[in-house]
Formats: C-alpha cells, sequence, structure tokens
C-alpha cells in the first residue's frame, strides 16, 4: 500500500510540472553571413511599430509697426505638422484664432492662416531654415504686421 501512494504522489508531481515548460521565443541558432556578424531573427521576434511623435513648434509673433505694437507679443502653435499640414493657433488681443500651416512635402515655405472668433483672421508666410526652426511675417486683417520666429 505503501508502494502506491508514493507512485500515485510521483504521478501527481510529474503532472503538475509538466505544464511548466519554458518555450524560447526564438528558437532558431544564431546564422552568420560570413564576416562573423550574426543575425538571430529567426522569426520568432515579433517587432511592433511605434507611433511616430508628432512634434509641436512654438510660434512667436513680434509686433513689426505700431498697430502690432498695441497688440503686444504673442506666442502660439503649430501642432500635428504631418505630411505638410499643421494646425496653428494662438490668443491675440482678446480673440482666439485657429487655422492652419501648409507646405508641401521636402519645401522650406508655407503659409498660416487663421481666423479668429470675434472676426479677425491673419496670414502668415514662413519659411523653415531647418527642420526644427524657422521665420516669416504675419499680417492681420487690421493690418498689423509682426515678424514671426518658429522653433520646436
Amino acid at each position: 500500500m505503501v508502494k502506491a501512494k508514493h507512485i500515485l504522489a510521483l504521478v501527481a508531481v510529474s503532472s503538475l510540472l509538466s505544464a511548466c515548460y519554458v518555450v524560447p521565443i526564438d528558437q532558431y541558432p544564431p546564422r552568420g553571413n560570413g564576416n562573423g556578424n550574426y543575425n538571430n531573427n529567426g522569426g520568432g521576434v515579433a517587432i511592433v511599430p511605434v507611433p511616430a511623435v508628432r512634434p509641436i513648434y512654438t510660434a512667436r509673433l513680434y509686433p513689426a509697426n505700431d498697430e502690432a505694437s498695441r497688440m503686444g507679443r504673442i506666442s502660439g502653435t503649430i501642432s500635428n505638422p504631418e505630411r505638410g499640414h499643421g494646425e496653428f493657433s494662438f490668443a491675440a488681443g482678446g480673440e482666439a484664432f485657429s487655422g492652419e500651416a501648409t507646405r508641401d512635402p521636402g519645401a522650406a515655405k508655407g503659409v498660416a492662416n487663421a481666423s479668429g472668433n470675434r472676426g479677425g483672421y491673419v496670414r502668415c508666410d514662413y519659411a523653415m531654415t531647418r527642420a526644427e526652426m524657422g521665420s516669416g511675417t504675419c499680417v492681420f486683417s487690421s493690418g498689423a504686421r509682426f515678424d514671426m520666429h518658429i522653433t520646436q
């Protein structure tokens, strides 16, 4: 009877432990290319694409005439600049402006337009000197003219 209990205990332990089996993700041995470099991506490794982080640019507008000096310095953003198109927004003189900033892919020059919640509007012409920096000019419907600096 004791022997049967020992055998039954061994069978129970064996069956419980048989479910704990480790399977390596990459089951293929490293492959060499003849130059001493090895590629161990045999197909068992999952490559998950990570979405790109979209940059947000800061647009700073500095007064360039008397009408603009009454409004003061303005700071806004150009967000989601994807494939040459972004959202342009800022507040000036108690008015909230929103619109678009566009430029052709690979081009340096672009245009930004925005309209205000009180009927005003602005048009900016700009050029990116580097991927994260640019400058231009903005003219408001009131005649105010600003120099614009763009940075990331």
